[in-house]
């Protein structure tokens, strides 16, 4: 009895491998499995997630409204090139007069496209420069025949982003604004007008 009670006590834990002892080949091929399978799992738990932005995205886009062609309109602008052409030439026209000037060329919607300071230009110039540009697109009329409408309405000058200034002139295409360049720094808005109109000039040839 007590060698059988001893064998069994001893024979328990031999089913336990000791630490540090070697797994069996048939054992190693079952915990390869395990891993593979927590592995699947977690594979499959990372697509899943992946998977519901992508269906969001899809929801999004067929939610988008498209609206008839009757009720869209298409408007021209200047390239980023016509526009430095335009500026570079205004500040040419000025440098060949002596005068160093900034310029502005504007879209339809008074945005600048291209501004350019004149070496030596002083720092008033820069912003009065967009500003008739602006004003010049906003009423497609050189600025210097806007100056004489103040004194029908003088409240046009309270209109935030404008400038009642000569030296602002409009760019047309078909009969219609798409641009304004500003020019600002010369010793007087006549010159300014005329180094604008150079700019404007210049895209015409």
């Amino acid at each position: 009895m007590t060698d059988n009670a001893t064998t069994q006590m001893t024979d328990a834990p031999a089913a336990k491998a000791p630490a540090g002892k070697k797994l069996s080949p048939r054992a190693r091929i079952a915990t390869g499995a395990v891993a593979l399978a927590l592995l699947g799992a977690g594979t499959f738990g990372a697509v899943s997630a992946t998977a519901a932005p992508a269906q969001t995205t899809a929801a999004t886009t067929a939610a988008a409204t498209t609206v008839d062609e009757g009720l869209t309109r298409t408007s021209t602008h200047l390239t980023l090139g016509a526009a430095t052409r335009a500026a570079r030439a205004a500040v040419d026209a000025a440098k060949k007069g002596g005068h160093a000037v900034s310029v502005a060329v504007v879209d339809r919607n008074g945005d600048t496209i291209v501004e350019l300071r004149g070496d030596g230009a002083g720092p008033q110039s820069y912003e009065s420069a967009a500003r008739k540009g602006f004003t010049a697109v906003s009423w497609n009329a050189p600025t210097s025949e806007l100056v004489k409408r103040l004194e029908q309405a003088p409240t046009l000058k309270d209109i935030p982003g404008t400038l009642f200034l000569a030296g602002g002139t409009p760019v047309q295409a078909e009969g219609a604004p798409i641009a304004g360049i500003g020019v600002a720094g010369a010793p007087s808005g006549a010159l300014d007008e005329q180094y604008a109109k150079a700019g404007a000039d210049a895209l015409g040839k």
